[in-house]
């Protein structure tokens, strides 16, 4: 049929058809009624009558394209930092270079292999944007302080703030360093935070200007100027703020389709209040792992979106191939919560991978003999020889001169502040074990596999459920660019869908889902 420009209409009637015209993300969606019935088309068909259609969706226009700008990115996706270099080197770079921003996971990893890993972030990509985490640490300063010194050092531009409980001296140090004041007078961030947060009272700190308290302390320690510190007054300490639901690791376990309207409207309220210059984004964490979940969160008003537990099994992360097996064998069910090695003390808890390894049963053990004890000499004789035997299999005399040699290095204060304190050496020696567990599991240690601690939420099981049946069911095939390329077509695919049935069209089942198939390219952009 020839349309009105003179071009010829292709017009599709079975669901093979539809799906290919729905998959057809740079054209406009149209269906129509003609003499012979429902067809699809890519143009608008003479004489047939439009019941729906659908403008064109690449996935560079979902969420806010503030976000493509402030960050030199192609996509608003981000792949979060996963601790103890999981999210690797390698990961950040491939990531990069296919134009999606990515997180280096420097959590837990001690700071001269941060040093070597930045070095080569930024000789790999040559000035493409990347972020490198910055992770609370209340019970180890030092190892935030080191952080901060090697971004300053490294020139890093973004760092992802994780896990924080309130605004430390190092976050506001690194934000308010990269000040600068423009000729007409406006107050430029350079170094951007992207604060990852699941409470709507932290992220109001981060939707603030820093608090006046730590910038003083900061002026008066000569670590920034009198000059940044005024400035400092005109500009929110975040650049972004990632609503993180239900995930790995670090969580609260709240539903995305509560917490994200919830801190989107505390910043609606604070940018009212302020009136920054620029909006503070907001982007969503926590269960996606499918286009779906991203078209959701996207539907729900996030400018980006931010995946962690699907990577772990990409290629590029730094997980052992025993671990990324385990994870691709994952369901939906297939999690639990436990103790989190750097805040035990506080009864502070991760979600964890629970098939194929019994970390979590083991580390609640620990943290209920912590309670119940004020140091190591008081378990009774026959508990710690099952603590021994079952979970460190070794002296706990030996696991703490572990202790002794791994904090001289770190942070020789946790030594120190354990020497009178029997309570504090037993977390310590506790620690060693939640500590090791997760490089167990990047390493593939033989015989720890019931101790592999692999930080996983929900989202793992419903990727894996996705894509089975697709070449993507293969762990070997998970390379993280195209992870992400898939989730993001697969978004754009399926919120045109949402659009086509909220206009009331009826579309055929088999047409309306994305089916991730073998790139004909690496280039995602």
């Amino acid at each position: 049929m020839v349309t009105p420009t003179g071009a010829v209409a292709r017009l599709g009637r079975d669901a093979s058809s539809v799906h290919a015209h729905l998959l057809r993300l740079d054209q406009p969606f149209y269906l129509v009624r003609d003499a012979q019935g429902s067809a699809v088309s890519e143009q608008r068909v003479p004489g047939a009558q439009v019941l729906a259609a659908v403008p064109p969706l690449p996935p560079s226009t979902l969420g806010d394209k503030r976000f493509l700008a402030a960050h030199g990115v192609r996509q608003p996706y981000m792949a979060g930092s996963m601790a103890n270099g999981i999210a690797s080197a390698e990961l950040v770079i491939a990531l990069a270079e296919q134009g999606f921003l990515a997180s280096y996971g420097a959590a837990g990893v001690v700071a001269r292999r941060v040093d070597e890993d930045l070095a080569r972030i930024r000789g790999g990509l040559r000035g493409l944007p990347f972020a490198c985490n910055l992770i609370h640490s209340p019970n180890e300063p030092a190892m935030e302080r080191s952080t901060v010194d090697l971004c300053l050092e490294h020139e890093v531009r973004t760092v992802e703030a994780s896990a924080f409980l309130d605004l430390t001296p190092q976050i506001v140090r690194y934000r308010l360093a990269g000040l600068t004041r423009g000729a007409d007078g406006t107050v430029v961030a350079h170094n951007k935070v992207i604060a990852k947060v699941s409470r709507t009272e932290v992220a109001e700190k981060f939707l603030r200007p820093a608090p006046e308290g730590l910038v003083r302390d900061l002026v008066a320690a000569g670590e920034i100027s009198a000059e940044k510190a005024e400035w400092s007054r005109q500009v929110p300490m975040a650049d972004d703020i990632t609503a993180e639901a239900d995930s790995g690791g670090h969580t609260d376990r709240r539903p995305l389709v509560v917490l994200l309207p919830e801190i989107i409207a505390v910043r609606d309220r604070v940018q009212r209040e302020l009136g920054y210059r620029q909006q503070v984004r907001v982007g969503a964490a926590g269960g996606i792992g499918t286009p779906e979940a991203a078209a959701a969160a996207f539907a729900l008003g996030a400018a980006y979106v931010v995946t962690g537990s699907i990577n772990q099994a990409a290629v590029e992360a730094g997980q052992s191939w025993e671990t990324k097996r385990l994870l691709a064998g994952a369901d939906v069910t297939d999690c639990d919560m436990a103790p989190s090695a750097d805040m035990f003390e506080m009864g502070v808890e991760v979600q964890v991978l629970k098939r194929g390894t019994m970390f979590a049963t083991k580390a609640k053990r620990l943290y209920e003999v912590y309670r119940a004890h004020d140091g190591i000499d008081s378990i009774a004789a026959a508990e710690r020889t099952g603590l021994e035997e079952r979970i460190f299999q070794r002296p706990l005399e030996e696991v703490w001169q572990d202790c002794v040699r791994f904090f001289q290095e770190r942070d020789p204060e946790q030594i120190d502040r354990a020497a009178d304190n029997p309570k504090r050496r037993m977390a310590l020696i506790f620690r060693w074990y939640l500590g090791l567990s997760s490089g167990w599991s990047i390493s593939g240690t033989e015989g720890r596999v019931a101790d592999y601690q692999v930080w996983c939420g929900p989202a793992m099981g419903a990727f894996n459920n996705w894509v089975s049946g697709t070449y993507l069911a293969a762990v070997e095939n998970r390379h993280a660019a195209e992870l992400a390329a898939h989730v993001m077509r697969g978004a754009a695919f399926a919120s045109r869908v949402t659009q086509l049935r909220l206009a009331g069209a009826r579309l055929p089942a088999g047409a309306c889902s994305y089916v991730p198939a073998p790139q004909t390219g690496r280039d995602h952009g």
